[in-house]
């Protein structure tokens, strides 16, 4: 299982699988293969959101960005 966090927090948003990771990792711009984290606004959650990322992952993002524009995120593995 895959932990996402908000970065200017560090609270934990909630847990995700591999391929809900992919979708991120596929859509989502990485500054190395060793990022972890990413640069999210709602337009960034509408584009995943046209069939390929799950109805959790939507709602986890959606309710982590809240009413700001934007944020930033980080994954860990368990």
């Amino acid at each position: 299982m895959i932990d996402l966090f908000d970065n200017e927090n560090g609270k934990l948003i909630g847990t995700i699988t591999e391929p809900d990771l992919q979708v991120l990792a596929d859509a989502l711009e990485e500054e190395s293969a060793t990022d972890q984290d990413y640069y999210i606004t709602g337009a960034t959650i509408d584009l995943i959101g046209d069939g390929r990322a799950t109805d959790h992952l939507m709602h986890l993002l959606r309710a982590a960005l809240g009413p700001r524009e934007s944020m930033e995120i980080r994954w860990s593995r368990r």
